[in-house]
């Protein structure tokens, strides 16, 4: 091959090609990029048209391919022995060669290309001198095959390719008229024209198609960066209401827990290690909600990345609920617990925390002064959590009336995120139980430290759990 360049030389280089010579290399550049292709080890083949949603498109290429071969093989074999007097052999051969690939084409056109651009030099060349009054240089099928697939190379090559195929057609027609038999009727405008013009109008329908697919992808993205930017605005909005509505009453419940030793004379040492209870309660409150806050206010909602209470805060969990005015019984067996806690999960740990929370939570808002019972235990591959309340042992006012459920619900979801099992449930005697059965290790794919469970969201129906409304 030349070693001429392909683009003008850099100013002080000497001059570059002339405008002709530049041409020739240009198409020297587009035969050898075809005759790579062509040469090049076979891809997994995807049929034209696969891409489209509609069975019947799908369906199209193959069908009108497997027609066109139906009648152009007879056809095409007739007309070479009876119009150009080919013996019937070499017509028959020819037929297939010119007709079959067009089924090829389907999958991989360019191949077909090189097969039937062969084929049909080979026929014109055979046909010479009998042409008289007939069409030449190509006949009426070769004509008609081509231009079909011409159709599929247009939906699967590229510019630089199609240019290249249409060269060669050029060339090879221009040649082949040279030899035409006087009197005969030249198809050479025909098939230049034709051919050039269903590659040009291909190209311009795959382009446009491919435009519309890019346009639609990228309104795919923007509608996933809209839906992005709302949630990150409800998940800030969410946070602003939970600084103005929630951390601002518990910074004030901690300085007037702190601040009631100096405003109020003669406390009694009771009423003051009270009121450091509350103050010390209230300010763990409000580190959790700031930790909170900046999970809802990061883009990154990964998780906290400061540590998270586990088991070994139960008893000041036990102690603030007795401060509370709820007697508590605590069962932890410290030896099993120790050796057992080398290879809890944190996830679990957090999750048992949590239940433990949330149960003992609602026994002072629903059955005030009722004995309640916390049993932590383990088998070594699953932890057992189980808080037990009695009935409370007067008729008061609860805290809250009614129950809106939120807890029951989110211990369901803490539960089946670790993949456990969760029963709770009122007690024949009118006390209220809550038994969480907790895998040792977290499921695969389960975060470290997972997001906080939404208090308001509702349980999945198939999770492997039982819930009655709170006593």
């Amino acid at each position: 091959m030349s070693t001429t360049p392909t683009s003008p030389q850099p100013s002080g280089h000497g001059p570059g090609p002339a405008p002709g010579r530049r041409s020739v290399v240009l198409v020297m550049d587009g035969l050898r990029h075809t005759g790579s292709l062509l040469t090049a080890p076979p891809k997994r083949p995807r049929a034209l048209l696969a891409d489209s949603p509609r069975a019947w498109v799908r369906r199209l290429p193959p069908l009108v391919a497997l027609a066109l071969v139906a009648i152009l093989l007879p056809v095409t074999a007739h007309l070479l022995t009876n119009h150009y007097a080919i013996g019937v052999g070499l017509a028959i051969l020819l037929a297939v060669a010119q007709a079959g690939p067009l089924l090829l084409a389907v999958t991989r056109p360019l191949r077909a290309w090189g097969i039937i651009a062969v084929a049909d030099v080979t026929g014109a060349v055979a046909a010479i001198g009998s042409t008289e009054s007939r069409p030449a240089p190509w006949t009426p099928t070769i004509i008609i095959g081509y231009l079909a697939l011409c159709v599929a190379l247009s939906q699967r090559e590229g510019r630089r390719t199609l240019g290249a195929v249409w060269l060669a057609t050029l060339a090879a027609t221009a040649v082949l008229t040279e030899y035409n038999s006087p009197g005969s009727h030249s198809t050479s405008a025909v098939t230049i024209a034709l051919s050039g013009g269903v590659l040009l109008l291909g190209t311009l329908v795959k382009e446009r198609r491919e435009a519309q697919h890019k346009l639609a992808e990228q309104e795919t993205i923007n509608e996933a960066e809209r839906f992005q930017r709302t949630l990150l605005e409800e998940r800030a909005r969410i946070a602003r209401e939970l600084h103005d509505v929630v951390a601002h009453h518990m910074s004030v419940i901690t300085v007037q827990a702190d601040s009631a030793a100096y405003r109020l004379p003669d406390l009694s040492p009771e009423t003051v290690r009270e009121f450091e209870s509350i103050a010390a309660g209230a300010r763990e409150s409000l580190g959790e909600m700031r930790r909170l806050l900046s999970v809802l206010r990061s883009e990154d909602a990964a998780g906290e990345r400061v540590p998270q209470p586990g088991l070994d805060r139960l008893r000041q969990l036990a102690d603030a609920t007795v401060r509370a005015g709820v007697p508590v019984v605590l069962s932890l067996p410290e030896i099993t617990l120790v050796k057992f806690l080398t290879r809890l999960s944190p996830v679990v740990e957090l999750s048992a925390y949590r239940i433990v929370q949330e149960a003992l939570a609602n026994v002072v808002r629903h059955a005030p002064g009722a004995r309640t019972e916390v049993l932590i235990s383990t088998d070594g591959d699953h932890l057992t959590v189980v808080v037990v309340n009695r009935p409370a042992p007067r008729r008061a006012v609860p805290l809250e009336l009614g129950s809106t459920g939120h807890g029951l619900r989110g211990m369901a979801e803490r539960v089946r995120l670790v993949g456990g099992t969760l029963d709770v449930g009122p007690l024949p005697d009118g006390g209220f139980r809550v038994a969480a059965r907790l895998p040792v290790a977290e499921p695969r794919g389960t975060t470290a430290s997972p997001p906080e469970p939404s208090s308001t969201s509702a349980a999945n129906p198939e999770e492997p759990c039982r819930t009655w409304p709170s006593a």
